[in-house]
């Protein structure tokens, strides 16, 4: 019959109680719900009195905190984890990562951890078999003393586990400054729809473990709808009653034995270059990104999904649209595109990863701000990868706002569009000329009609060795074209062509970029007596 056995009874009971085995070990799996295979195991504290039957940890913990004991039933069970694992070893069998707690108290005694290390020396257990879990709440108050505890556990090859995640009121500060290999997440913490609030802070706490190779345990998970949203996001260990209830020592041997079992990995993070430091606000890498590189933003890429999370000033200034950096931070960039430019950047995005190299695309994209309202841009994005954690990509882009350019260019095409239309039905020749590459494209008639290719290199002197342009107008009409690569805007003369020597009236008109460079020519032939 159960009885809930009172204060005094309880401390009068512990001594007995851990030489008799009265309190013992319950283990719980880890299992990674991707793989179904398990990772380890958390070792849990019970009591069951010969009399009085089961005591409930959370009746009978707060008692032995209180007066100062909980240190002596936490070494009992890392003894029993210890006196578990030598058991299957000896017999040959498999064994997994036992994880056994550690309490603020336990850490307030300073031969805690020679204690521990004695009992795992004397039964010889690697030490890789053996996790050490704390909670994030032991940190409060005492960050320097549990520093230096993982330090010393650290320093003798052991693992340390956070456990409850979330639940204290300074998670990051502690994440920050605690160097924890194990970050477990209470799912009870945050129950209710995970797809509001709760699901959001779970979603960025796993991305945030991911870039600090930390891998993430979803604890408490009872539904295989809480597995799968954690998977989801790349949470894909597991402890829970959706897998299995704590286990007794034999009934824990037997599900070692039905599961196969695989080691637990950290997020593992592939660098092209050594992304924290982008932000370190002292780093060399920052003082460059912010000063001596053009408009730069950094990104992440997961599943489809884009987030920028970092802009320079120079990036802003390259967009024009007098948008601030949180502005800009805030707006989805697939939002921007339509659908042939998103194609355009994910693909860019997709040969970045394969390549591990720089690659770029042009895309346009449609901003929106209060100050300028809506406009149309085209941004040339040079990308390259700067790591990988599990699903999640980061990126480095470097942007060019060629707006101007490219409708310079859209307005050369559609002028020799009209030109040609008119070349066809009025009986002119009409060709343009690159004049950085020396290459003559022809307009449809003067392939038709003098059967010429698409592209003519090296021009004008194909034309000259034809005798279309006879020899003794040759070397003018060189020097035509080094005219134009030399920016005269305008050319045109009376030549006597081909054998016949057909008097034709020969123009030439040069097209600039913004900057005024000569870009491309376009010229035309008309016959003298047609016009």
């Amino acid at each position: 019959m159960e009885h809930k056995m009172t204060e005094q009874e309880l401390i009068a009971s512990l001594d007995e109680a851990i030489e008799n085995g009265h309190i013992f070990v319950c283990y719980q799996p880890k299992v990674n719900h991707t793989t179904g295979r398990m990772i380890g195991a958390e070792a849990l504290m019970r009591w069951k009195h010969p009399e009085y039957g089961i005591q409930y940890p959370s009746d009978f913990i707060p008692v032995l905190e209180k007066h100062d004991l909980l240190y002596l039933a936490d070494i009992a069970v890392f003894e029993s984890a210890c006196r578990f694992l030598r058991n299957r070893l000896d017999k040959g069998q498999h064994c997994v990562i036992i994880s056994c707690n550690m309490s603020r108290h336990d850490i307030l005694h300073a031969d805690y951890i020679n204690r521990i290390e004695k009992i795992r020396e004397k039964y010889d257990i690697p030490v890789k078999l053996l996790h050490i879990e704390i909670t994030e709440s032991s940190a409060v108050g005492g960050m320097e003393l549990v520093s230096g505890t993982l330090q010393k556990l650290h320093d003798l090859g052991y693992k340390v586990e956070m456990d409850d995640f979330g639940s204290g009121y300074s998670s990051l500060n502690v994440l920050k400054d605690l160097p924890v290999d194990v970050i477990k997440l209470d799912m009870r913490f945050f129950s209710g729809n995970l797809s509001g609030r709760g699901g959001t802070i779970i979603n960025a706490v796993v991305q945030m473990a991911k870039w600090l190779d930390t891998p993430v345990i979803a604890e408490g998970v009872e539904k295989v709808e809480q597995a799968d949203y954690m998977k989801s996001i790349g949470c894909t260990y597991i402890q829970g009653y959706l897998y299995s209830k704590p286990l007794n020592a034999e009934d824990f041997g037997k599900k070692i034995d039905e599961f196969e079992s695989e080691p637990m990995m950290p997020a593992i993070v592939l660098e092209k270059m050594d992304a924290d430091k982008f932000w370190n606000p002292d780093s060399l890498e920052t003082l460059i990104f912010n000063n001596y590189v053009g408009g730069a933003s950094i990104f992440s890429y997961n599943h489809g999904k884009i987030e920028l999370l970092r802009v320079n000033n120079k990036y802003t200034k390259e967009l024009g649209m007098c948008m601030s950096e949180q502005e800009i931070l805030k707006c989805d960039p697939w939002t921007t595109m339509d659908v042939e430019n998103h194609k355009i950047y994910e693909t860019t995005l997709q040969k970045a990863i394969k390549s591990n190299d720089e690659e770029s695309c042009e895309v346009w994209r449609k901003l929106r701000s209060k100050t300028c309202g809506d406009d149309l841009m085209c941004i040339r994005s040079f990308i390259r990868l700067l790591g990988k954690a599990g699903d999640q990509y980061l990126f480095y882009e470097m942007v060019q706002n060629i707006t101007g350019e490219k409708r310079a260019y859209n307005e050369i095409a559609l002028s020799e569009k009209r030109f040609y239309y008119a070349g066809e039905h009025n009986k002119v020749f009409a060709w343009e000329y690159e004049i950085a590459t020396k290459k003559m494209r022809p307009c449809s008639r003067c392939r038709r009609e003098l059967g010429l290719p698409e592209i003519l290199e090296n021009y004008p002197e194909p034309m000259i060795e034809s005798h279309l342009f006879p020899p003794e107008i040759a070397d003018e009409y060189r020097d035509w074209h080094r005219q134009l690569a030399e920016g005269v805007p305008y050319l045109e003369k009376i030549f006597n062509l081909t054998d016949d020597r057909v008097p034709f009236h020969v123009r030439y008109t040069n097209e600039f970029d913004e900057n005024g460079k000569p870009l491309k020519a376009y010229a035309s032939a008309t016959p003298v007596n047609n016009e």
